[in-house]
């Protein structure tokens, strides 16, 4: 007899476990299918959390972030193996699994290990490793399956020489050389965190160029950076073939070019977990990457009780939002008010240098015809920058011209993701160009750059803009002086 809950969420990734949190604090009962045999999802266990905790880990261990002072053969530990990075990520991954069991004990949520698949449009069944099988009904069914990577057929993985972004996680052995197929985010957080490793990389791309939604100022700085290091970056280049020969793998080019090296990572976009779901018994279904389309509102599917949240519906694909995604899912499924998120997030890539963006690009200012104005901090130029042996990165500011406010902030250096959350606050806020201007950061930070930013923006406008602004202040301050003496 199938057991009944008010809401079953399938995965227990950021967008499961918020969603179902949620549903928790709004007194309803929670079923959580996971398939792993811990909670947390791809993000815990093969994507966001593992390549955060391997990038700290080669930051430290290789003496990265000394070299500006010490040079390019400085390092912490001599030897580096693949063990040493396990040791960390494990108690990391053991870390993160003890504070998600424990949010879902306190919040009374009921979580079982199993592969869930739909019989009916409320009927889920979940097949344990055992082979036990269990039966649920649930009034509500929020999809937070994740995604998986995606491995096309003519790509001969073998989970050693070649492999895929989460079979990377489980090295035996450091590789001498590295290619990576796709420059992805994920691809670029790999490439980047070998190179640093003293790995020598090659990324093979199709496309021009890399991070197409990222402004090209900041995507010019971190492709510089990158063959500054040695890097090997091939645009519009498509793989023909990939061979293992003896201990080489082979990689073949449509140009005719050939590429050797110890590994091969393919990283070249992932797809929705959605196969074993039987999404046909539940009335839906996924396009070909496995996506399932949604209201993006309310995150509802083409079937009215069931929602999709998370990397399975497609971009934005980050735990941040993603956790909102779950919020907002659990409060429409139930009926309470759930306030939008606000209109601009963050966005972050962990690459080596990290880069992080929120607002609009300079590229989509001018699509939109906005007069605007650009500023430009240098970490190398601030005090905390040149202590922090920094010989690159730098901050982007954009304003508009009319009303001085911000438009978008982006970075590329040395804390990055941290950064930007002043940005991002001031710009939901609808702060503009004074704040930065008149405002106290502390000294030496970083966080200055947004003062110089704003700066070399407010010095680059026209003055008859610059005076208009001041004129218009000027009266408005007299007016309420005015006012204030009757």
């Amino acid at each position: 007899m199938a057991q009944h809950y008010d809401l079953i969420v399938i995965g227990s990734g950021p967008a499961g476990r918020r969603a179902a949190v949620q549903a928790a604090k709004l007194k309803k009962s929670v079923l959580v299918v996971e398939k792993g045999r811990r909670v947390g999802g791809v993000c815990v266990h093969t994507g966001t959390i593992p390549s955060k905790t391997l990038r700290e880990t080669v930051l430290n261990l290789s003496g990265w972030r000394e070299r500006g002072f010490y040079g390019r053969a400085h390092r912490n530990k001599e030897n580096i193996t693949a063990e040493d990075l396990r040791r960390r990520l494990h108690i990391t991954l053991d870390h993160e699994v003890e504070v998600l069991e424990h949010q879902f004990a306190r919040n009374k949520v009921t979580w079982t290990a199993g592969a869930a698949r739909f019989l009916g449009p409320h009927a889920v069944e979940v097949v344990g490793d055992g082979g036990e099988v269990r039966h649920f009904h649930g009034d509500k069914v929020i999809l937070a399956v994740g995604t998986h990577p995606y491995r096309p057929a003519h790509i001969p993985f073998d989970g050693e020489s070649v492999v895929d972004a989460d079979e990377i996680l489980e090295l035996k052995r450091l590789p001498r050389s590295l290619v990576v197929i796709g420059a992805s985010v994920i691809g670029i957080e790999y490439a980047t965190i070998f190179s640093a490793l003293d790995v020598k990389v090659t990324v093979i791309e199709p496309g021009e160029s890399l991070l197409g939604f990222i402004d090209r100022e900041l995507v010019d700085e971190f492709v510089h950076d990158l063959r500054d290091r040695g890097v090997s970056l091939r645009f519009k280049a498509q793989v023909r073939s990939v061979e293992k020969i003896g201990e080489i793998c082979l990689v073949s080019l449509d140009d005719q070019r050939q590429i050797a090296a110890d590994m091969v990572l393919f990283a070249a976009g992932r797809a929705g977990a959605t196969q074993t779901l039987n999404l046909e018994a539940a009335g839906l279904a996924a396009d070909e990457r496995g996506r399932i389309a949604v209201g993006k509102a309310t995150f509802r599917t083409a079937v009215p009780h069931i929602y999709a949240v998370g990397d399975v519906i497609g971009f934005p694909s980050l735990a941040s939002t993603s956790m909102e995604q779950g919020r907002i899912a659990a409060c429409h499924a139930f009926g309470a008010e759930a306030h939008a998120p606000p209109e601009f997030f963050p966005y972050g890539i962990y690459s080596v240098p990290e880069i992080s963006t929120v607002g609009m690009t300079e590229e989509q200012v001018r699509e939109k015809r906005i007069p605007y104005e650009a500023g430009i901090a240098r970490f190398r130029e601030t005090s905390r920058g040149h202590i922090m042996g920094l010989n690159s990165g730098f901050m982007k500011m954009i304003f508009a011209l009319d009303s001085r406010r911000l438009l978008g902030v982006h970075i590329v250096g040395e804390g990055a993701t941290e950064l930007i959350h002043i940005g991002q606050a001031v710009l939901n806020l609808g702060g503009g160009l004074d704040y930065f201007v008149e405002n106290t950061f502390n000294y030496p930070t970083l966080a200055e750059a947004y003062k110089i930013a704003a700066l070399d923006a407010y010095n680059r406008m026209p003055v008859r803009e610059r005076l208009v602004v001041h004129e218009l202040q000027d009266l408005a301050e007299l007016a309420g002086r005015k006012i204030a003496l009757g």
